[in-house]
């Protein structure tokens, strides 16, 4: 197995942030403009990441750890170079014999506790400022747990009675998605795909193709980036990503905020 198929199978069973939507609910109703999210950004092939500074574009690591070289990447629809990337040196890539044993068996409890263990973020300096876009604050509450949570990617996409394939397109159309924070500590903060009564209008889940997205929570100054779209937890799903009871588990950004504030203070400009 090549380099490279190992990353996409990796990407394909875990990482995530593409939107999956009520299977009662039009799609038509999930879907935004570019507009409404401008500091969006995207990775080469797939990923995405937030612009969180004029030069600096935070993204999951592992969405840009796994590309042998990245040279330019999109904001807000335009092309921006790329001086350098810099990956938290607590993140730990799964090695390839844990995959392999995880995909022979389908018992992914190791390579789980290996992923929860790892810092999933990374920082992506520009060439030069972005003067166009506005960047998103970083959410510096800690109350993330209880509180509704706006997700947006454009990867892979399908509903919480079928979920998708694997090998379904990672980069489709822009989606927003809601969905409200079930656990929240350390590193991470998490959400179920929920199917209940107490489910929201645009109830949504994540799927393969966007890690890296944006996870906004809303304040009294507007939504502000309170995660990244990391990884979710397919046994309970039955082996098909993107059904409902599926856990998606976000990098929280409060967590980090030492480290970001700090890499970033002592760059030269």
């Amino acid at each position: 197995m090549t380099r490279v198929l190992l990353c996409t199978l990796f990407m394909l069973c875990f990482s995530v942030s593409a939107i999956v939507i009520r299977h009662d609910v039009n799609d038509a109703k999930y879907r935004i403009q570019a507009a409404e999210f401008p500091a969006l950004a995207d990775m080469p092939v797939e990923g995405h990441g937030v612009l969180i500074a004029p030069q600096w574009v935070v993204t999951a690591a592992h969405a840009v750890s796994w590309q042998a070289e990245v040279k330019q990447i999109m904001v807000g629809g335009q092309p921006r170079l790329v001086e350098r990337i810099e990956i938290h040196p607590g993140y730990k890539a799964p090695p390839k014999p844990l995959l392999d044993q995880a995909l022979a068996t389908w018992d992914w409890t190791l390579f789980r506790v290996l992923l929860a263990s790892s810092d999933d973020i990374a920082l992506v300096k520009l060439a030069q400022p972005v003067t166009d876009i506005a960047p998103v604050s970083i959410f510096s509450g800690q109350s993330e747990f209880g509180q509704v949570v706006q997700v947006i990617g454009k990867g892979a996409t399908g509903n919480g009675v079928n979920g998708f394939e694997f090998s379904d397109p990672h980069r489709t159309e822009l989606r927003r998605a809601y969905n409200k924070v079930t656990s929240a500590d350390g590193r991470w903060f998490c959400y179920l795909f929920d199917n209940s009564a107490g489910a929201l209008p645009l109830e949504g889940g994540s799927g393969s193709g966007d890690s890296g997205g944006p996870v906004l929570i809303e304040d009294q100054t507007g939504w502000q980036l309170a995660g990244l779209t990391s990884w979710t937890d397919l046994q309970s799903t039955h082996r098909t990503p993107g059904r409902y009871g599926q856990v998606t588990c976000n990098v929280r950004l409060h967590y980090y905020q030492q480290w970001i504030q700090g890499f970033i203070a002592q760059q030269p400009l």
